[in-house]
């Protein structure tokens, strides 16, 4: 298994009157972050805060390239970032006990945090379609260019892990430094990952290993 230390390119936040963050999401040109009653949109070159909807989020945040999916409590909401509106829910897998959301290829990747798992789900009626291990805490999800990747977050130590989606086994291992923890992950398509810093209240950038 590769090791990296994590290269941290950027830190945003706190954000004024959020001292959390939830989950989070790359729409393509902002980053959509869950803060409890609302999803903030953050521009990463400005480091500013742009829209807001209200809506409850205190967990994963995903985007299919139409709706964001946020996960609340036991359901996982589908919103429409054009009009703010939730449009549909399905059940979440963990029935109040999940962490991570992803998107990708037609399904929805949902993380557990203290099951140390990731469920494949049917975007359309929650159906857990199949089940991934791990042998850490699983916090936020995403996939990139093929490769799935998971947050993990135990006492003071956090680390991004790539893993075989067929078997869990873990492939390589980016170590953020300690005390830093990793609440929700999400890739940019190309050479960042976006971190959700927990109880920080703070968003970092981190360098995809080549």
């Amino acid at each position: 298994m590769k090791r990296h230390a994590a290269e941290i390119i950027e830190e945003y936040g706190p954000f004024p009157g959020h001292d959390t963050v939830h989950g989070l999401t790359w729409d393509g040109q902002q980053v959509w972050f869950a803060v409890g009653q609302q999803l903030l949109a953050l521009d990463p070159a400005s480091g500013k805060t742009g829209r807001a909807i209200d809506v409850q989020a205190d967990a994963g945040t995903a985007f299919d390239g139409r709706y964001l999916f946020q996960i609340a409590e036991r359901q996982i909401q589908k919103i429409d970032p054009q009009t703010g509106k939730v449009v549909g829910t399905i059940p979440a897998p963990g029935n109040g006990n999940d962490s991570g959301l992803a998107w990708a290829e037609g399904s929805l990747w949902v993380g557990q945090y203290q099951a140390r798992q990731i469920h494949q789900v049917d975007p359309e009626t929650g159906a857990i379609l199949r089940t991934i291990e791990s042998d850490r805490f699983v916090t936020g999800v995403t996939w990139v260019d093929g490769q799935l990747w998971h947050g993990t977050w135990e006492a003071d130590r956090s680390e991004l892990r790539h893993v075989d989606p067929a078997t869990g086994k873990v492939l390589e291992a980016v170590e953020m430094p300690a005390g830093t923890g990793v609440s929700g992950l999400e890739s940019d398509g190309a050479g960042r990952f976006y971190c959700g810093g927990g109880n920080s209240g703070k968003i970092r950038a981190v360098r995809r290993p080549a």
